[in-house]
This record gives structure tokens, sequence and C-alpha cells, in this order.
């Protein structure tokens, strides 16, 4: 069976290689040598004030119809000037992290023999286990969901060691002030605090941590700001951070704890049947021998391959993206770091970059079985969207809702703009990022989330369009003027600002589609639905260059540049299926020549999982393999199984490990309303295999996908909540399209033969 943990024989030197845990609130980065370890303590609220609180976007309405005609006059330069009030770039608040729990050994030690650290992913607890001569000693780890604490316990015969708490972080920035501080309680235990201060001006004031301290079978006493302990047995460490506009109470924080049993079982116990209830529902097999599912961590990522994806190693990646997906998403969805960083100074402020990375980390949670994610991203969204009305409403004179390019989570307003990146312009944000809570709904059929939460927000993202809609071609159609292809101007280099960029095409299309559809579904705003799909019906249509590729541009004259990390024209392929092998052949073949002709620039990990999915989603099972292999084949992956962003482990970034179990699933299973595919792009190193409990945008479950090429069959079982007919589709069968009838709650086995 697959193993559902990692495990590594060597200590981790640096944070990067830090083994992890969350609970969606707190992270924790255990790593450092058996005598010196070290805990880094996140918190996903997190973030360093600076001046983009005080903030807005610009207020260009006014000029609207005057930089639309610059554009369509070909001076797009100009217009991006006039789009804006001349600000300079300005970056979101920066996620940083909180603080380090340092476990240093006093007595004197022996040599460290039978190291090993293991993360279980079906618990989320992280364990380090060594002996010393005759001596077995313990680390366990874990961030509960049910008690909102940071766990520690550590066992072993005569433990001797100083705790203390720290904010010496590397990259600090100087005007960020730390102090720590040890109490005895009346139990005789230690609380231990380390208070952080941020400059002084807009946003919040502190951020702290508290750990209580309780020993068995020996002492603890404060010393200095530190808490030492002698002769102990076992040692338990509980940690609660906060962040406030005034002067954390550590006084509360530290009688939260003294409330909570010193018991490190207990609290694990009450915490696992929670994180493990979620975590256990997917699983992937793709016949990997024991032997390579046994490996050590360092020893299982040297059999990535440039040009083979091995079985281990990829279930491996898929189980591990899977848990670190849930261990970070809980009051908010993952950042660019998920909920973990151990130094000050992350790269893009470590925040949710709304255009590609937030919408590719998120695209397994419903598919693998964890549509309770979904609720962090939309309270991502809630808590912003009036700032999305406000962004509109400046900048356009719009009513409906505009989202900005990044976020750092405490506010959506659009910013973060200059001249160059006239980020006013990209209209398709909205759909864009509403679409996974769209996709939560055709997946469960919760009508009651479509109602209350999703669908006023789907209206709005239409009442956006539907009044920036004003201009005409000659040919009648409607024109997106000005618009913006995410992160790439045309190829004559004359600004990036420019004419119905493809992916603003397809999200007013799929906005004002969406929304009747929606409408239509509830019962509501009958009357402007059938504004909706009239004007959805008037939108241009997307555009085949003279090379038979997708533009980017559905505008004369408008060139496709291809050497670049984003591939936003391809939105029609993924996620929303506009562009498909089977409806939209023609345009299927020229989004595929698009793809081919991307160049790669930097080799970012978004680029080549977004590639990855395009290609699945056109059942070209080589380009998707390939893709996967820029990321498993060029040195992008820690030793936590964090990946980075660029390769040879460059930038700690969670886009690569959060993706990679939905491509995997993508070209295992394709699904859209009352069609289910097996195996579309399925490469030839997993020739057999399993697929469990995965979720479909029909609605119907998929409990087990079996398969093996050589044995001729594929099978799977599908359950739906409702009486209905579905498709089945397979390609690679001798019967490759066939209807079956599925009764409510009864799983239905279909045995498929390949040929």
């Amino acid at each position: 069976m697959p193993v559902h943990s990692i495990h590594d024989t060597q200590p981790a030197d640096r944070w990067e290689d830090a083994f992890l845990s969350g609970n969606g609130e707190y992270g924790i980065m255990v790593f450092g040598h058996p005598h010196r370890e070290r805990i880094v303590h996140n918190h996903h609220r997190y973030v360093l004030p600076n001046e983009s609180l005080t903030m807005g976007p610009p207020t260009v309405a006014d000029r609207l119809e005057h930089v639309r005609d610059l554009i369509l006059a070909g001076d797009r330069e100009q217009a991006q000037r006039e789009f804006s009030d001349g600000r300079a770039m300005a970056w979101t608040q920066s996620f940083h992290p909180g603080h380090m729990l340092h476990l240093d050994t006093q007595a004197e030690a022996g040599p460290v023999v039978e190291y090993r650290r293991v993360t279980d992913f079906a618990t989320g607890e992280v364990r380090v286990t060594w002996s010393e001569g005759e001596h077995e000693r313990q680390r366990r780890a874990f961030v509960s969901r049910t008690d909102a604490v940071a766990a520690v316990e550590i066992t072993g015969p005569r433990l001797d060691l100083v705790v203390r708490l720290s904010g010496e972080l590397s990259g600090r920035p100087s005007e960020v002030t730390f102090s720590t501080s040890a109490e005895v309680t009346g139990d005789g235990e230690v609380c231990l605090a380390v208070v952080g201060t941020y400059p002084p001006g807009p946003g919040a004031a502190e951020f702290a941590g508290v750990t209580r301290v309780a020993v068995t079978g020996g002492r603890v006493t404060a010393e200095g700001d530190a808490a030492r302990v002698e002769g102990a047995t076992r040692v338990v460490l509980l940690t609660r951070m906060d962040r406030s506009s005034s002067p954390v109470d550590v006084k509360a924080l530290s009688a939260a704890l003294l409330a909570l049993p010193a018991e490190y079982d207990e609290l694990l116990a009450r915490h696992s049947p929670v994180h493990g209830e979620l975590y256990g529902r997917g699983e992937l097999d793709l016949g990997a021998s024991d032997s390579d599912r046994q490996l050590p961590v360092r020893e299982l990522l040297a059999l990535a391959d440039p040009g083979t994806l091995h079985p281990a190693l990829v279930e491996a990646l898929f189980h591990s993206g899977r848990y670190l997906l849930l261990s970070s998403s809980g009051v908010l969805p993952p950042r660019l770091t998920g909920l973990w960083l151990g130094a000050w100074g992350a790269a893009w402020s470590g925040d949710y970059t709304t255009d590609a990375n937030i919408n590719l980390q998120m695209a397994g949670a419903v598919l693998t079985g964890m549509p309770e994610l979904i609720a962090p991203y939309a309270a991502l969204i809630g808590g912003q969207i009036d700032d999305w009305r406000t962004n509109a409403r400046t900048i356009y004179g719009t009513g409906g809702i505009l989202a900005p390019s990044r976020t750092d989570g405490e506010h959506g307003l659009l910013f973060h703009l200059d001249d160059d990146w006239p980020w006013t312009m990209w209209l398709a944000g909205a759909d864009w990022l509403l679409f996974p809570l769209y996709e939560y709904w055709q997946a469960t059929g919760d009508d009651g989330f479509l109602a209350d939460t999703l669908a006023p927000w789907l209206v709005e993202a239409a009442v956006f369009f539907e009044d920036f809609l004003t201009r005409e071609d000659a040919d009648g159609r409607l024109v997106l003027v000005p618009s913006y292809s995410p992160e790439v101007g045309p190829k004559d280099g004359a600004g990036v600002a420019g004419v119905n960029a493809t992916m603003d095409v397809a999200a007013a299309r799929h906005a004002l589609t969406t929304a009747a559809d929606v409408c239509t579904h509830l019962g509501i705003e009958q009357a402007a639905a059938g504004r909706w799909r009239a004007l959805a019906e008037r939108l241009p249509a997307y555009r085949v260059d003279d090379r038979g590729a997708l533009a980017e541009w559905a505008w004369p004259g408008l060139e496709t540049a291809d050497d670049h990390r984003h591939v936003s024209h391809l939105y029609p392929v993924w996620p929303l299926h506009d562009i498909t092998p089977d409806d939209t052949p023609g345009l299927a073949a020229a989004a595929r020549e698009a793809l081919l002709r991307r160049g790669d620039e930097n080799m970012s990990a978004h680029g080549s999982l977004h590639r990855a999915l395009v290609a699945a989603r056109l059942k070209d099972g080589e380009t998707a393999r390939a893709n996967l292999l820029k990321i498993l084949g060029r040195n992008m992956v820690f030793r936590s199984l964090m990946t980075s962003h660029n390769p040879d482990l460059e930038i700690y970034n969670a886009d690569a490990a959060h993706c990679l179990p939905a491509v995997v699933v993508e070209m295992l299973l394709d699904s859209r309303p009352g069609v289910v595919e097996l195996l579309p792009a399925l490469p030839p190193e997993w020739h057999s295999g399993s697929l469990h409990c995965i979720a479909t945008r029909t609605g119907v479950r998929v409990d087990e996908l079996t398969w093996d090429v050589e044995e001729g069959f594929a099978r799977v079982v599908l359950t739906s909540p409702t009486e209905r007919d579905v498709t089945l589709m397979c390609r690679g069968a001798t019967d490759p399209r066939r209807t079956v009838h599925l009764p409510p709650h009864s799983p239905i086995a279909v045995s498929v033969p390949l040929a």
C-alpha cells in the first residue's frame, strides 16, 4: 500500500528542509540537530505593516473613454500612463515568520545513532527519534485543529535542556524589535513569551508567542528569559500566538495555555480524527515497489529523473501535496509559501498572487476529496469583496467587482501597479478567482452555499461586464478595452495594454453566462439573466493566428509573445472547459499549438504546472508529462517535499507542492457537467494503478478508479447523491463512450475494456 508519511535519516541543517505541520492558522517547521533542535512558529496573519495600508485604487474612471481611444489608436504606452496616477509600484504587507523555539541539550551528550525524523501525513505529527548509548529519545510535535495550539513532547531518561524563544530569524528588519521573558506559574511550570513590536504607523502593533513548559519527573525553573529543565523524563511544550493592533495580551495567552491539559497524547487524540478524516479521503497507487516507497526522503528524491515520472516519487508528492494543502488551509487559504517561512523577506511578499498562483494551489482541494478547504478560500474573498466593489467603482465607474492582482489577506484594494504594469486593466480577476467556488458547487451541489455566498458574487461579476462593455467593433461585436493578459504584452513591445485579451474575453463570457445560469437555477434575476446571455453572444470570438495557434489577443495586429512563464490565454481550456477536443476540436488544436509554442522563460513552477493542466485537458499526455517532469527533473523539491519556485531549490514556494495532486488527477480523470472521462492523459510510466475518492464536476464521486494497460482494463466505481445519467468516456477503450445510469447513493461499478 502507498505510504502516508516521509522519513529522513539525517537531520535538517536549514529551515528549508524542515519537516512541517499546521492547522491552517499556526504552522511549525522542525529542523536541527537532536541536541540543538529548532522549531520555527508561523501564523497565517503575520504580515509586516507597510504603506499599502493607506493606499487605494487610482481614481481614473473619468479618463476611461480617453484611454480607450488611445489604445484603439495604437498608443498603448501612453494609455498605460494615463490610466494611472503616476504612482510607483507598491507591494502588499509581507508575510513573515513568528519566532523560533530553541531546544538545547545541556548535559553531556553521547553520540547520536539510529536517527530518524518522520512526518505522518495521516495525523499531522512530526517525530524525531534517536539513541544515545543505551537510551532512546524522542521528540514529537503537531499543531492541533481542535485546540488551536502547537504541541511538542520530549521524552527520554534524564532530560536536561534549556528552552527559550527568540525572534532572531534571518533577514529581520532592524525596525522590528523583540522582547522575551520567562515566568514561573503557580503550578511549578514556566511560561515563556516573545513579543515582536512593529514600527510605528498604521496596522498591527505587536505579534507574540507564549509557550507553556510542563515537566514530569524533574523540575523546570526560569533562568533569565529561558526555562531550564533538569532531570525530567517528559517535557510538554504548548504554544499559542496572536497579533494585534494594540499590545498583545500575553497574560490571556498564558491563561489559555494553562487551561489546556499538559497531556500530549490527549491533545493528539482530539486532533487526529479531525485532521485524519479529511486527509484520509484520497489515495493514489501507481504500483511503486515497497522498497522504493520505504526509502528515506533523500533517496526518494534521488529517484527524480528528467526523463521518468517515477511512481514512488509521484505517489509521495501526491500524498504530501494534499497534506501540506490541508495543513496550510484554515483561517485563510495557502499563501505563496503555504503557511511556513523560516526567514524574513519572502519573495513577492509571500502574499496571495491572484493571477495564477492561488488558483493553481487550490486546484486539487475539491477534486482530491477536501471540499471543506474551500471555506477559507471563500473567507478570503468575502473579507474583501467590498474592496473589489471599490476597485470597480473607482477605476471604471461601474457597478460590480474588480479583483486585484495580489492581496496580503487583509484587504483587496487594487494598489499594486505603475505605468509599466497596468493591473487596472486586468478584467478577468473576479471570474478567475470565483471559479474554484463555482467548481465546488458543481462537485457538491451545495445550493445553500450557492444562494447565500456565491450567487451574489457571480451576479456582481456579471454586472461589472454589463457596465463595462460599451464599445463595439465594425462588425457590432463588443470590445474589451482596456484589456491585459497577465503578465505579458503583445509581441511588438509597445506596452502591455491591449484589446480583447483572450483571458478577458473568456472571463467575460464565463461571468455573464454563469451568472445567468445560476440565476435561472435559483429562480432569481431573470430579466438580468436574459441581458447577460445576450451580451455574451456579442463578445468576440477567439482568434487563431496565422501560425495556427490560439492568439493571446483577439484583436488584429496584436501578436502573441511566446517566451513567457504565464499561459493566461489558455484560460478557456483550463479551468473553464470552454475549449475542448470534443466540442471545439479546431480551437482545441489551436490551443495545443499555442501551448507547444509557449517558451518556459525562467522555468517557474507555476508555469510548468499550468501548462500540464492545459495539456491534460487537451488529452495530450506527452505534453502534460513533459511539464510535470520540469518540476521533478530540475531539483525543485526540498527534503520536506515542499517545493521551490525555480529550479535548483531557488525560492521556497508551495505552488508545485499544492498543485501537483491536481495535475495527477487531471491526467487520470477529467470531468465536466454530465461527463466523466477516464485516463485522458495517462503517461506510460503509470501503466497500472488506482485513484480513490475523487470529486467530479458532474456531482458524482469516483470512489475508485483502477486500471492496468497491460491487462487491458479500467474499472471505475461511481456514486451519485441523486438519480442521474452520466456519460462515461475513455479514449483508449474499445467502447470509448457510454451512458451510465446512477441511482441515488448506490455505488455503481463499471468495467471498461482498453483497446
